[in-house]
């Protein structure tokens, strides 16, 4: 995986180095994409990598922990939670994050023009 956005960064960046989202709130987890997957948004599949600040550009592997269930705008666009462990902090973090980020997409989405719904459906962990 390559993380795009590192913990505490507001700028999600493409791989050619561009801007492709700024968040309104700093990410509390570093975010990036998983290498050769397709997600149904017609993106690289989302990882949550947890822990230590990463910088952006930095690959890695981890050990994958659930999923955050999140459909943007009528599209499934579940993200990868990935690291040593998954703290109760972790998971308030995780879910005031995407009650946060869901509200502001909505907002985007309707500026865009852009129909169907968003929302955050829970962490599923892995087994």
């Amino acid at each position: 995986m390559r993380i795009d956005t590192a913990r505490g960064d507001f700028v999600k960046r493409r791989d050619d180095g561009s801007v492709e989202f700024v968040s309104p709130l700093p990410s509390p987890f570093n975010y990036g994409s998983v290498s050769g997957t397709l997600a149904p948004d017609g993106d690289r599949e989302d990882v949550i990598v947890l822990g230590a600040r990463l910088r952006a550009g930095t690959t890695l592997r981890a050990r994958v922990l659930g999923r955050a269930r999140f459909v943007d705008a009528g599209v499934s666009d579940p993200k990868w939670l990935c690291g040593e462990r998954l703290t109760s902090r972790d998971m308030y973090l995780l879910q005031l994050f995407f009650w946060a980020y869901t509200r502001f997409k909505r907002v985007l989405h309707t500026v865009r023009g852009e129909r169907g719904p968003t929302h955050f459906d829970g962490i599923e962990l892995a087994s």
